[in-house]
């Protein structure tokens, strides 16, 4: 393999040490050497760069060099912690792979153990994979070496020692011999126990361990993840000292503006190398369009805390929407599709029906029928302050007998549907269902199970907000316009959406009833070319 650097790739020039050394501590260049030429001696496993030498980029040489060059009077490095927070897609998992195995194979450490850690074994799996890709690639490794794919863990013959993924069960991980430890998006760890676990005392038996926490900003500011980032912020700041904790973070200040290229670069430093500024450009003009999008740009790609929690859309592009009542002449016998939110004692059980448009000319339609007990109506208006009865009067909220949501009363209403409108499928929430959905089976109707999580719920639920967008969407209820002032939007790191009921502001039944409804109407309208829908989770149930 040719190992000479492209010309195109810059290299650090000037380097000087790290403004955070110790007095009693300096810069060895051969250790910092050692760890540079180590890295450099594998290969890229990902992407247009797979199979190439991993030439460093400046920000990730500079990184290695002080925490590998920067060491005490004995020799042992000064940082047994550095933590890296830095926007996606600069190559953080390949960086982090490559640490891992030069701690296991270079380090110099005795039956080394090294750990991979994040918020769940899945998530730590993907630098572990990464590394093993690596090793595969690299014979001098592979011939040292036993790779147990199942178990996610690497033997290093050499010196008895091993790199080992570890699951989230915090329990079983007291009496480690920590020599290292890689923790992948800390900022997703829903507590502290396993970064404690990992890093308070388990490597106290070690003479030179390290501790390489590398994520992206997340939206707990609660969490351990953005103690650690306050923690590094005051460090840089000039506010705290902890000459053992090494802090690196390329986030874009709030009052900077997230729409110029320029700061894209100053926050990225490897765009245009692991990152192509055209995806930037075509992400941002998404992210001009929709608040949604844009909380997504600008946390996952500008490392902002901005929170994944965001308000949706706004009321005046939702009233567009509301158009005068349906006429079941109209729609009758027509095709449409369902999605059936059951309600839980305070919530509003919703039938959500979506009529697909039959021409260019036609807008998706939705009929939405909303029940509640009926003697809790007054206690509902007095407590929210909600026109309750005003709806029931209208006829857009329907009451069932006594103070519990009569599903035998719903039963019966969903059969009286059937015969008006030519149902296709009702989706509901597996987790959710009852008696109801085996009765509704009975009946000859077709019930599909649809999860609440990103991966049903993200793709209906952008296609939701792109359909009233566009103005493309009619409702006749205004029970889904109220609901839809209540709807945030939990956004994971892969920018999925979902809405969440936790956070809503109020009841969103009737949306989430509607978004499964259109994930199926949509479903069907592209079955035949094919769809980002297809998915083996949607199977449908047989009672």
């Amino acid at each position: 393999m040719k190992r000479e650097r492209p010309s195109n790739y810059p290299k650090l020039k000037n380097y000087k040490p790290t403004r955070f050394m110790l007095p009693t501590s300096h810069y060895d260049e051969a250790k910092a050497d050692r760890a540079v030429k180590f890295i450099e001696m594998l290969c890229h496993t990902k992407g247009e760069y797979a199979g190439t030498p991993f030439w460093l980029l400046p920000w990730e040489e500079n990184l290695v060099r002080d925490v590998f060059g920067t060491v005490k009077p004995d020799g042992t490095r000064q940082f047994k912690t550095a933590f890296v927070e830095i926007p996606k897609k600069n190559g953080k998992s390949e960086l982090a792979a490559a640490i891992a195995l030069y701690m296991l194979y270079a380090d110099g450490e005795p039956s080394a153990e090294v750990y991979g850690a994040a918020c769940d074994r899945a998530q730590a799996s993907l630098v572990f994979d990464v590394a093993k890709r690596i090793i595969e690639m690299t014979p001098a490794l592979m011939k040292r070496s036993k790779i147990m794919g199942a178990t996610k863990r690497i033997v290093n013959y050499s010196n008895a020692g091993f790199y080992q993924v570890l699951s989230a069960d915090v329990a079983s991980k007291h009496g480690l011999n920590v020599s290292a430890c890689v923790i992948d998006e800390i900022h997703a760890m829903r507590t502290p126990d396993l970064y404690n676990v990992l890093t308070k005392g388990s490597s106290d038996a070690r003479r030179n361990p390290l501790h390489f926490i590398i994520t992206t900003a997340g939206d707990n500011r609660e969490s351990i993840a953005y103690e650690l980032h306050q923690k590094a912020q005051d460090i840089l700041d000039g506010k705290r000292e902890d000459y053992t904790f090494y802090p690196v973070i390329y986030s874009l200040g709030m009052d900077e503006d997230w729409r110029d290229e320029k700061n894209w670069y100053k926050v990225n430093p490897s765009l245009g190398y692991t990152i192509k500024v055209e995806g930037m450009r075509e992400a941002c003009h998404e992210a001009e369009q929709n608040p949604a999008d844009e909380i997504t740009f600008r946390w996952l790609r500008l490392n902002q805390w901005v929170g994944s929690t965001i308000a949706w859309i706004p009321d005046s592009v939702v009233m567009k929407g509301q158009t005068a009542v349906f006429r079941d002449d109209e729609l009758r016998g027509r095709k449409c599709y369902g999605g059936l939110d059951l309600s839980s004692s305070e919530d509003i059980t919703a039938l959500a029906l979506v009529f697909p448009p039959e021409s260019e000319d036609e807008k998706y339609m939705l009929k939405l029928f909303c029940w509640v007990p009926e003697d809790t109506v007054p206690k509902r208006e007095k407590r929210t302050g909600l026109p309750y009865s005003k709806w029931v009067a209208q006829g857009n909220l329907e009451t069932t007998p006594g103070n519990v949501i009569d599903y035998a009363y719903i039963q019966s209403k969903i059969g009286e549907l059937s015969e008006i409108y030519n149902i296709q499928e009702i989706a509901f929430d597996r987790w959710g269902s009852n008696m109801l959905v085996e009765r509704l089976t009975e009946m000859g109707l077709t019930v599909v199970p649809m999860g609440q999580g990103f991966q049903s719920m993200s793709a209906p639920t952008k296609q939701l907000f792109e359909e009233l967008m566009k103005e493309n969407f009619v409702y006749d209820n205004p029970i889904f316009r109220h609901q839809c002032s209540n709807v945030n939007i939990d956004t994971d790191p892969a920018g999925n959406q979902k809405i969440t009921k936790k956070r809503a502001k109020g009841k969103v039944d009737a949306v989430v009833a509607t978004v499964m409804a259109l994930d199926r109407c949509i479903r069907h309208e592209e079955e035949d070319t094919g769809s980002i829908y297809d998915d083996p989770e949607h199977d449908l149930w047989v009672f």
